[in-house]
């Protein structure tokens, strides 16, 4: 089961959710540059937070239903919810939406059929995008 807390409230997201960039990040951050003499400096860090989390439906699985897409558009809407992340491997992390990207939201639902006038039980395939904040 993949949970979000937020406060005393508990949100149950689809099981089969994918975590697309589980490996398109690194711990260590580093920079380089050469000095006046020409020698080669580099800086080298661990990252305390940031990590990109993000969790995909398809249309073959991991889907909400209308009703709970809008609750998730709601909570993504809050600038400042801290929240606490569970993986069904029971791994958890301190998350915040990620309402930096340029071309992308930090919750989407698309619509599994797209209805002119869909009702509450309609299925939406979800994209959650969020941002580690604390280890």
């Amino acid at each position: 089961m993949i949970t979000l807390r937020h406060g005393g409230a508990v949100h149950t997201l689809p099981q089969d959710l994918v975590w697309t960039d589980a490996f398109k990040w690194s711990s260590v951050a580093g920079s380089r540059e050469y000095s006046t003499t020409g020698a080669l400096l580099i800086d080298l860090g661990t990252r305390q937070a940031g990590r990109p989390i993000t969790l995909e439906g398809s249309e073959r699985h991991a889907l909400l239903t209308l009703t709970q897409a809008e609750e998730m558009r709601a909570l993504a809407a809050m600038p400042d919810a801290v929240m606490t992340l569970t993986l069904h491997d029971g791994s958890a992390y301190q998350v915040v939406f990620d309402h930096s990207g340029e071309q992308s939201q930090p919750f989407e639902a698309t619509p599994w059929v797209d209805y002119s006038d869909p009702i509450p039980k309609d299925w939406y395939v979800p994209v959650f995008r969020f941002i580690e904040v604390g280890a």
